[in-house]
């Protein structure tokens, strides 16, 4: 499995999130060694940030650090998922997006001062595009893996979308490609984010078509993060 977190993550807090006025004073207190962070990042915000250490991911899920959204909340850190075909690790068939956000003073419509953003998208075989039921069947994927790894949650909003893409030679129709995305957003009951996480990959993962994998899995390395 292909992991890449580190120290990254920290820079992106002190230079992606802030203001040009913030970003100076947080870089004044931001250190980055030893796996040692200042005080300037919020407990509970760290708590969260290190609860996503020595989890369980299956092998197809392939997780990387990137720049997270800004001006969303004072505090924000982002993941990216690739879902691998079973048999070639080189061919993708899903993708998705996990987001943490914090705000110390909390906002209003998130009913806390945590909330998570996901995205989990794939391409559907044409006769699963036409299923009626489709947005019942995605949204059903996210709230039982929620359900499955025991994650706490309130304040669940998202939608689910089908998109037909059809590619065209001149005036013959070459192929189409049905898509889902299933977006969604949550405040997370404590700050062990570990189980949204996993139940985020499994959504994507169910999107993306692999079976259920509970024996073929691998763990984070307990130096994510702050190393």
């Amino acid at each position: 499995m292909q992991v890449r977190l580190g120290s990254y993550l920290l820079r992106v807090l002190a230079l992606g999130l802030f203001s040009v006025a913030a970003r100076l004073e947080h870089l004044k207190t931001l250190k980055f060694y030893s796996g040692i962070v200042d005080t300037a990042i919020p407990p509970d915000f760290k708590a969260a940030l290190l609860s996503l250490r020595g989890h369980q991911l299956r092998p197809e899920f392939l997780l990387q650090e990137v720049p997270a959204p800004a001006k969303i909340a004072p505090y924000a850190a982002a993941l990216t998922g690739d879902v691998t075909h079973p048999e070639d690790s080189d061919s993708f068939i899903g993708s998705g997006r996990f987001v943490i956000l914090y705000d110390p003073a909390g906002q209003a419509a998130w009913e806390g001062t945590m909330r998570i953003i996901v995205l989990s998208k794939a391409q559907l075989e044409p006769e699963m595009g036409e299923d009626p039921f489709l947005g019942e069947v995605g949204w059903a994927w996210l709230t039982d893996a929620l359900q499955e790894e025991q994650a706490a949650y309130h304040a669940l909003s998202g939608t689910v979308t089908r998109a037909l893409s059809e590619t065209f030679g001149g005036l013959e129709l070459h192929y189409g490609n049905v898509h889902i995305e299933i977006r969604a957003s949550w405040t997370p009951k404590s700050t062990d984010l570990a189980p949204h996480l996993r139940a985020w990959a499994l959504t994507t993962c169910q999107a993306a078509g692999l079976p259920p994998d509970s024996e073929n899995v691998s763990n984070l390395p307990d130096q994510s993060w702050f190393s």
